[in-house]
């Protein structure tokens, strides 16, 4: 079998000794060897950090290293990410803290900083682009590349050169990174996942079925919680039950998405690596101290995430139709509900009149932990904003948005409010432009 060294990066024919034990790099000793026969001719990549929040917040203060650090808000916020010490007490990201801590009291909570993990996100982008200009983000730290044809270019198959690339950013970063190498997107994807932290592996189109009969049906990208109950009540648990399932019987019982269960269960993804995928959508949310079931005390916070989406919109010079409200009850609970405009906006007044609007029909006496707000069925900021005779008053109040920017840019975000945020608690900061999910 095939085999590379991921510390020296020789090649050489891999053996396992009668014992069972993993034979090391003739060349260096090593015993990180990426061993696969298609490993010369796989050029789809998948790169991940490893648990990237907390191996930032680790490099950034070394007295953390061997302590469980969790990367996320107060007692009634998320774990945002979990290093891979509070990850062996049970700790998984989008746990409620409360059950985190409760699992590993000894823990370092640090609060998120998404600027500075986004600016460390765009230097590993950086490095990726080095190597192929078909780098595909999926979010701030992990990505696909598309290495075909570049074996002549960097002298060497594509395994090889992402090899190179985990170490140099380990070395300038200072943060590893997992591959999983396969000839498509979604096997790629799979492939990163199976051997974390500082993992490689690769699925071959060989391999790929019968590896995949064995994986649980959750391994199959866009089957979430609510799908995986309904295959588990139809007594699909493992890929396996997908495969003897014909492509009309899957679409006749799950729609669209049949299609996309028939192809996955067999390694068969389509689907191209799009070097300028474009955001989707812009949104913000934050989690309350204590329940909040007043619609009055929920307005405050409305504002400030409408203002927020505002901004990006602004800074990036985009637009959008859609604006989309989330709310997470007392008890878990999450719902979305979606309201669309009959022209691009990208003001703050106009956003949280919509959303206002869907929230008085929402706020029926139950306890909110969290709230949030988007704005997606993104365009170009040309488009945003065209007088409308259903809103005399449009034009005004974008003067007026427009007037507080001014302020704002000059002065500082806090150096002119509105009435609207009075009465809203300290923001927590959440991810930039984390989609919203729909409906579970």
């Amino acid at each position: 079998m095939t085999a590379l060294c991921r510390d020296c990066f020789r090649w050489h024919e891999a053996k396992t000794s009668t014992n069972g034990a993993i034979d090391r790099c003739p060349s260096c000793g090593s015993p990180r060897l990426a061993r696969h026969p298609e490993l010369r001719t796989l050029s789809i990549g998948h790169i991940d950090c490893d648990a990237f929040y907390a191996s930032v917040e680790k490099r950034d203060d070394p007295s953390l290293l061997d302590k469980p650090v969790i990367v996320g808000g107060g007692r009634r916020g998320v774990v945002s990410a979990a290093c891979y010490v509070a990850r062996i007490h049970g700790v998984r990201s989008a746990m409620p803290m409360f059950k985190a801590l409760d699992a590993c009291p000894h823990a370092v909570v640090i609060k998120p900083n998404m600027a500075k993990y986004a600016a460390v996100g765009a230097e590993i982008r950086e490095m990726m682009r080095e190597v192929t200009p078909l780098v595909e983000p999926l979010s701030i730290d992990e990505a696909f590349l598309d290495m075909s044809g570049t074996a002549r270019l960097h002298g060497g198959p594509p395994a090889e050169t992402l090899a190179r690339l985990a170490k140099r950013i380990e070395e300038r970063i200072r943060v590893t990174v997992s591959i999983g190498l396969s000839y498509n997107k979604f096997l790629a994807k799979v492939s990163s996942d199976m051997d974390k932290p500082r993992g490689f592996h690769a699925i071959g189109q060989a391999d790929a079925v019968a590896f995949l009969a064995e994986q649980p049906v959750s391994i199959i990208w866009g089957v979430g919680k609510t799908l995986h109950r309904t295959l588990m009540a139809d007594g699909i648990r493992r890929v396996a039950d997908l495969q003897g399932h014909s492509e009309r019987d899957l679409m006749r019982r799950y729609g669209a998405m049949g299609q996309r269960l028939f192809r996955f269960a067999r390694g068969e993804d389509n689907r191209r690596i799009e070097a300028s995928s474009p955001v989707k959508s812009v949104s913000n949310e934050t989690t309350f101290d204590g329940d909040i079931t007043a619609v009055d005390a929920l307005r405050p916070y409305l504002w400030k995430l409408a203002e927020e989406v505002s901004g990006r919109l602004k800074r990036k010079g985009i637009a959008g139709s859609t604006v989309t409200l989330k709310l997470k009850t007392a008890d878990f609970k999450l719902s979305t509900r979606q309201r669309g405009l009959h022209a691009p906006t990208q003001l703050a007044d106009r956003i949280f009149r919509v959303a206002n609007d869907i929230l008085t029909h929402e706020a029926d006496g139950r306890r909110f932990r969290l709230i949030g707000v988007g704005v997606s069925d993104l365009c170009g900021e040309a488009l945003a904003d065209p007088p409308d005779l259903a809103e005399p008053d449009l034009d005004r109040r974008r003067r007026v948005e427009s007037a507080m920017d001014s302020v704002r840019a000059k002065l500082g975000d806090g150096a002119i409010l509105k009435g609207r945020g009075l009465g809203a608690g300290r923001m927590k900061q959440s991810p930039p432009d984390k989609p919203l999910p729909e409906d579970d």
